[in-house]
């Protein structure tokens, strides 16, 4: 049957949730403040849980939370409170990797559907095989499968058996969060939320008899990141991810900004709806698409598994040699005598000229004309984070549209 398959994307935080609803998720998933596997992102409190599910169900959005710790005995009594209290808000389904744990959620809240994380290793048909028997509606594909065995995988699986794979974002240099240099260096468990990220620092080679000579090790003119993956970036491939039977199209970024996020889901949810309307008009689209992607990340984009195994020639391409980055001011709240609030995030001035980035894939180009803080107090410019202001626009903005600023950036 053809599938129309949903996009999936990550929030950190109640803000960021509610940017991703409103720049077109069809699901989003978080995680709480125990039990997932960001134990540094900012995470949701059941408070904001609570009102982030109330906010994505009333725009028929689905919310899953991540609950993907590989357990150790002490978990296991928290792990089965913190069911408790999510039975009680009613998330669309739980994110779990640990058999464990999969049977606390079971037992505690079998009204919730349960999805197998990317964390356990799904790498062939007997294992989803496996998951479906034991009451698993979705598995998370392992990233290292390639387009043929999610294609042969979904021939051998349950039709009302979902899956899900990941097609964009940062790739792990290890097999699927089985890395232990995090462990080794900071005595941080990867696997327990706690990864430190090494494999982005840099390193050198040292040969045993010459200790303290350090001898780099060169990739390319950006440094010597030798376990530095390239970012995923599928949205040149949403026709074979569709022929191959995919449910979900996960994005990857749970620690990332809500620019971040609205551009992303902004330029999937494009990328998928034109696709499904015409394919020329994809194709006719994807400058579009490609240059809107590239604001939102430092590095290089990859295919990853999906068409073999990654080398240098066939797997990797080097479209976006990035020029321009964005900076992000805030998002648009309510409206108060003609004057947009916004949450500061990094500095802009008064007579600058900054973007409004909109759902429905406009950026517009405006100056602004005053800045105004709680007090009432006129404002030159606005240099403190997180502070509340008032700004006045020359230009139509809507609650939650994104403000940014572009910058110039050397290549």
């Amino acid at each position: 049957m053809a599938r129309h398959p949903e996009l999936l994307i990550p929030a950190s935080s109640l803000e960021v949730l509610k940017t991703a609803v409103v720049f077109g998720a069809d699901a989003v998933y978080i995680g709480g403040e125990a039990f997932g596997l960001r134990a540094k992102a900012k995470n949701f409190s059941m408070e904001d849980m609570k009102e982030g599910i109330a906010f994505a169900h009333a725009h028929d959005v689905k919310v899953y939370v991540t609950a993907n710790i590989l357990a150790h005995n002490e978990d296991l009594q928290g792990i089965r409170q913190y069911f408790e209290e999510l039975k009680e808000i009613k998330p669309d389904a739980l994110i779990i990797a640990d058999p464990g744990v999969f049977e606390i959620a079971r037992e505690v809240c079998p009204e919730i559907e349960r999805h197998i994380s990317t964390q356990a290793n799904n790498t062939n048909y007997g294992t989803y095989n496996f998951w479906y028997k034991q009451g698993a509606s979705r598995v998370v594909s392992a990233r290292e499968l390639s387009m043929e065995e999610l294609k042969e995988l979904r021939a051998h699986i349950p039709e009302d058996l979902e899956i899900e794979t990941f097609i964009h974002g940062a790739m792990c240099i290890s097999y699927s969060g089985r890395c232990l240099l995090s462990n080794y260096f900071t005595g941080r468990d990867a696997n327990r939320g706690a990864c430190t990220h090494p494999c982005r620092w840099k390193y050198a080679v040292v040969e045993e008899t010459r200790p303290g000579e350090y001898m780099p090790v060169y990739e390319n003119e950006r440094g010597t990141y030798i376990f530095n993956s390239k970012d995923l970036c599928m949205i040149e491939h949403i026709s074979e991810l569709i022929d191959a039977g995919i449910d979900s199209l996960k994005i990857e970024g749970r620690m990332k900004t809500a620019l971040y996020v609205a551009t992303v889901a902004r330029t999937y949810r494009k990328a998928l709806d034109d696709y499904q309307l015409d394919a020329e008009l994809y194709k006719k689209n994807m400058p579009w698409y490609l240059e809107q992607i590239s604001n939102c990340t430092y590095r290089q984009f990859t295919t990853g598994f999906f068409f073999g195994k990654p080398d240098d020639n066939t797997q990797i391409y080097d479209s976006n040699t990035y020029v321009k980055e964005y900076t992000y001011l805030g998002i648009v709240g309510e409206t108060k005598d003609g004057l947009y609030r916004i949450e500061q995030r990094n500095k802009f001035s008064v007579g600058e000229v900054i973007e409004i980035m909109k759902p429905d894939g406009q950026n517009i180009k405006v100056t602004v004309n005053r800045i105004v803080n709680e007090e009432g107090e006129e404002q030159e410019s606005a240099p403190h984070p997180k502070q509340v202001l008032y700004v006045d626009l020359e230009g139509k903005a809507e609650k939650y549209d994104i403000l940014r600023r572009a910058e110039e950036r050397e290549s």
